[in-house]
């Protein structure tokens, strides 16, 4: 069985999933709104509250268009964007970490570049890479020689492209891998989702572990995120605000703390539902219904000691204490070794078989 250590939690296929409240930089550049949504993700019930570590400078080009719905973010630029929301400096990633030890929630920020990826190694308890550099090759050796596990992101990515991100990660002897389906959509939409996914994911890399990152506009009980834990996905990551209704940024494709409790309250049914083996077998519950509610070899007669046993004289009937119907042709043709009345249970110790 294929098992990881996210911070103190050991995840594996049949575990409730790891739950990240992607915080980004809905914090609009305040440290105080990001504890106070590290505190929300934590009462919340979310394993881990996570950020993004960039500069724009290192992170897009003056000139690289925006590929998120501008109607909800009017910034038609990268860089702009980015600019906007890179004012975080090592020393406030530090006291955000600080802060979500104290409070019991793991502190995660993804890195942009070489320089978050040394100053958040020793913040961190696992790398979250983006979808966006799953093709990063000097970033991915940069993050794999810290020798942590890795969340891997793979929106708008090939099987050969995951396949090959894999392969240097390993290469620099990193083994625990999660690879989280994604659609690299601000926001998705419903039918663009292909949850599915996931199930091919687990087929093509037995290896490793599989979640999701959502981001699609969130209703309620954030179905998206239910569906894809039932399909396999072992941690579940979604954008997280305060308040859905700001414009700009991630804010109109996160969850709310609202929504977190509810998915909790529903993720907790759906995890006692699914169970633990994926082995079809009796269960320990059943083991009085196997015994009543099924059938036995029952006489349908008064019989004699030598009498024969034929179809004239049983019949399967409840409960399931005696010979089970399964052997109806191996106990006709027997003898029975004693006087025995009508709606009498057959043992095997009543009957004989005379050579």
């Amino acid at each position: 069985m294929n098992e990881i250590f996210l911070g103190k939690r050991k995840i594996n296929s049949f575990s409730k999933p790891y739950i990240i409240a992607e915080i980004g930089v809905n914090h609009e550049g305040s440290i105080n709104l990001a504890k106070k949504m590290i505190y929300l993700a934590k009462k919340g019930g979310a394993d881990a509250a996570k950020f993004q570590s960039y500069k724009a400078e290192t992170l897009a080009s003056k000139n690289s268009p925006a590929y998120w719905d501008t109607k909800k973010e009017i910034t038609k630029n990268q860089f702009e964007l980015f600019k906007k929301y890179d004012s975080f400096s090592k020393k406030d990633y530090k006291e955000l970490a600080k802060y979500s030890k104290r409070i019991g929630i793991d502190f995660i920020s993804t890195p942009f570049d070489d320089e978050a990826v040394d100053y958040l190694n020793s913040l961190v308890p696992f790398f979250k890479i983006s979808s966006s550099d799953i093709t990063n090759t000097p970033l991915l050796r940069k993050v794999s020689k810290k020798k942590k596990p890795i969340i891997l992101s793979t929106g708008a990515s090939s099987i050969s492209e995951i396949k090959d991100a894999l392969k240097i990660i390993n290469k620099n002897g990193v083994k625990d891998v999660v690879l989280m389906h994604c659609i690299l959509n601000y926001p998705t939409r419903n039918e663009n989702a292909n949850l599915r996914m996931i199930k091919g994911l687990r087929k093509i890399f037995p290896n490793n572990l599989i979640g999701y990152s959502d981001h699609t506009v969130p209703v309620s009980n954030l179905p998206s995120l239910l569906t894809a834990f039932i399909l396999g996905a072992v941690v579940l990551e979604k954008h997280f605000t305060y308040n859905k209704s700001l414009l700009g940024n991630d804010h109109y494709h996160s969850m709310d703390f609202k929504n977190l409790i509810e998915f909790k309250k529903n993720l907790e049914k759906i995890y006692h539902l699914l169970g633990k083996n994926e082995k079809k077998h009796p269960i320990h519950s059943e083991n009085i219904s196997r015994k009543n509610a099924r059938r036995s070899i029952v006489l349908r007669k008064n019989i004699n000691v030598g009498e024969k046993i034929s179809k004239n004289n049983i019949i399967c009937k409840r409960p399931g204490t005696g010979i089970s119907p399964q052997y109806w042709d191996k106990v006709l043709g027997h003898f029975s070794k004693k006087k025995m009345k009508v709606d009498h249970i057959l043992q095997w110790s009543d009957i004989k078989k005379i050579k």
